[in-house]
C-alpha cells in the first residue's frame, strides 16, 4: 500500500508561480511512476505529467514550458513547479502512483494510488 499526502495548493494571481509536494510513504518509492492530474469544476479529470524511475517526464500539451516535474527519491517525494500561471489551471490537484509500464501514463486508469488532492486556483 502507499499513501499519497499533497501540499503546496492556494490561490494566485494570473502570471504567478506555486510548487505542489506529494510525499509518498509505504512502499519503495523509486519503482512506481509519479503523475498529477487536476480536475476542474464540472469537467473530468485529466494527465497533467508524470516522471518514471529514469527519471523521463512527459506533460500535456497545454503545460509544457510552465510546468515542471521532478522526484526527490531522498525524500520520497514529487514535485509539480507550475509558472506562469493560467486561469484555466484552477482546479484540484491530485498525485498519483503507478505500478505498471505504460507508453505515456496518461490514462487515470494506469494509476494505483491516488491522493487526496489540493486545490489551485489562478485569479484573472
Amino acid at each position: 500500500q502507499v499513501q499519497l499526502v499533497e501540499s503546496g495548493g492556494g490561490l494566485v494571481q494570473a502570471g504567478g508561480s506555486l510548487r505542489l509536494s506529494c510525499a509518498a510513504s509505504g512502499r519503495t518509492f523509486s519503482n512506481y511512476a509519479m503523475g498529477w492530474f487536476r480536475q476542474a469544476p464540472g469537467k473530468g479529470r485529466e494527465f497533467v505529467a508524470v516522471i518514471n524511475w529514469n527519471p523521463r517526464p512527459n506533460y500535456r500539451d497545454s503545460v509544457k514550458g510552465r510546468f515542471t516535474i521532478s522526484r526527490d527519491s531522498t525524500k520520497n517525494t514529487v514535485y509539480l513547479q507550475m509558472n506562469s500561471l493560467k486561469p484555466e489551471d484552477t482546479a484540484v490537484y491530485y498525485c498519483a502512483a503507478s505500478r505498471g509500464y505504460y507508453s505515456d501514463y496518461s490514462s487515470q486508469g494506469e494509476y494505483d494510488y491516488w491522493g487526496q488532492g489540493t486545490q489551485v486556483t489562478v485569479s484573472s
